[in-house]
């Protein structure tokens, strides 16, 4: 059964204290205003159409405009602009388990953040869903083109995500952040974090 996952990412931030940062190439700076540029509210159901192929499955939007908007659509230090609009989806496997959400929040005019969610049992047993969302968010939202401009060193996606992985289970910390900067004047932000008994990943794409 769909069920909505309130983001954890606010108390991820505050108690991570193991961070690696890796800078992407940087793109002019923008001219237009931030929501007239990049993705859109509707690019939700390319994704969705993408997943869709892997036999990973999404809801449909639903609204978020009460005070919870921060659970689903979290105020970032790295935002410059407020959030106050926020819709998210829920993310099933072909028998309806429920594996994450994906999020985007803005304002009516636009999106400024997307992020996805996903709940995994083991760090890499489960890698392979982990990086088929991350790869159709970014390949949707930002551009086709991390084989040809290898942010960070990283030949693929995939790349950075194992290295993440990596990092994380040879440190004792509780929570591991990852920034690969300025890609189509978009940033992305992983993050890794133990939740309970499992893993808890997060990719967030900001404008």
């Amino acid at each position: 059964m769909n069920k909505l996952v309130p983001v954890l990412i606010g108390i991820a931030i505050i108690i991570s204290v193991s961070v690696f940062v890796l800078s992407g190439n940087i793109s002019e700076p923008q001219s237009k205003s931030i929501y007239e540029t990049g993705f859109t509210f509707y690019d939700v159901e390319k994704i969705k159409k993408s997943l869709s192929t892997q036999k990973i499955f999404m809801s449909s939007p639903t609204e978020i405009t009460d005070y919870t908007i921060s659970q689903y659509c979290p105020p970032l230090l790295e935002l410059q602009n407020p959030i106050n609009h926020c819709a998210t989806t829920a993310i099933t496997d072909i028998n309806g388990n429920s594996l994450g959400n994906i999020n985007m929040g803005g304002t009516l005019d636009g999106p400024i953040m997307a992020l996805a969610i996903l709940d995994t049992s083991d760090i890499f047993s489960e890698e392979n869903v982990v990086d088929l969302v991350f790869q159709t968010m970014i390949e949707t939202l930002v551009c086709d083109c991390w084989d040809d401009l290898q942010p960070g060193g990283f030949e693929s996606i995939d790349a950075w995500l194992t290295t993440a992985a990596e990092k994380y289970t040879a440190s004792s910390q509780t929570t591991l952040k990852s920034k690969i900067e300025g890609i189509e004047n978009v940033n992305l932000i992983l993050e890794i974090t133990s939740k309970d008994e499992s893993y808890l990943w997060t990719l967030i794409v900001l404008k």
